[in-house]
């Protein structure tokens, strides 16, 4: 089914959701910042920190929404700017746009502030614990503002682990740099960035062939591991000698569940750290 599509926020993981839904056969309209072509869409430019830009936006006339932006920077302010003062200018300007049925937020695990023992699913209340998280949850409260969204208009946040992929090598540098590894050995959730664009195509031709989806997910591969486990693999896979390397006891962080995820029917391409790490260390070796 084709539908209209629109991407606000088309950086590494939107740009690689516009990319699959055009090769599905969908409308896609990407927002983003600057003038950079995306092949197969209609670009848009505008920026949601300024209302001023999104006057038009919904001449788009959307059946779908994603809201994929990223912060400029690792400050409160940014944060704020991008996804709550960002979030609802959008939806500020989107309000006209009457066949929107449906709105993507993709938030962050980071709202889970606490550090447990049990593993965390979508059941957990989120208890912030600094100002990302904290933003995040403001972000998201939006999606229940009825001035904003119509009471026909369903939401799904996504709340993504720590995405890796192509371009993100600073595991893979760390890893063959022991004497800079972290000293606290905490627990680590991770999806490949080609999980969360597949995982999000999948949700939105369910939506499409008019199938029930949640309203939360956590976004996530198979297998919370320590971090020295990762590093220490990677280590290995990298030629370096790890015998000497000291294996702290875990402490800290948390492990999160996917199984809802899993449950929506959707299957991982890469279900944990070792098959998604190998595929880019091929492709490296492969552009060697």
């Amino acid at each position: 089914m084709q539908a209209n599509i629109l991407i606000v926020g088309c950086g590494d993981l939107g740009s690689e959701v516009a990319r699959l839904l055009v090769n599905n056969g969908m409308h896609v309209t990407g927002v983003r910042r600057s003038l950079q072509a995306m092949q197969g869409c209609q670009l848009f430019q505008a920026d949601v920190t300024s209302p001023a830009t999104l006057n038009q936006l919904a001449e788009t006339n959307p059946d779908i929404l994603i809201y994929c932006v990223a912060a400029d920077a690792y400050t409160d302010a940014s944060y704020k700017t991008h996804y709550v003062d960002g979030l609802f200018n959008t939806l500020q300007a989107l309000k006209s746009a009457v066949n929107l049925r449906h709105v993507f937020f993709v938030s962050s695990t980071g709202v889970y502030g606490q550090e447990v023992d049990q593993v965390i699913d979508e059941t957990v209340l989120a208890i912030a614990k600094g100002f990302n998280g904290e933003r995040m949850l403001q972000a998201e409260a939006l999606l229940s503002d009825t001035s904003l969204v119509s009471a026909h208009v369903h939401t799904t946040i996504l709340r993504f682990s720590g995405i890796y992929g192509p371009g993100r090598t600073r595991m893979l540098k760390l890893a063959v740099e022991p004497q800079n590894w972290p000293l606290n050995n905490a627990w680590t959730n991770r999806i490949h960035r080609d999980d969360g664009a597949a995982f999000m195509r999948f949700l939105i031709h369910a939506v499409l062939d008019g199938k029930a989806i949640e309203k939360l997910y956590i976004v996530t591969d198979s297998l919370p591991a320590a971090q020295y486990d990762v590093l220490l693999w990677l280590a290995s896979k990298l030629g370096k000698d790890i015998s000497t390397i000291e294996v702290a006891a875990v402490q800290g962080n948390k492990r999160l569940t996917n199984q809802r995820m899993l449950k929506s029917g959707y299957t991982l391409i890469y279900p944990d750290y070792r098959a998604g790490y190998q595929h880019l260390l091929d492709t490296q070796t492969d552009q060697a």
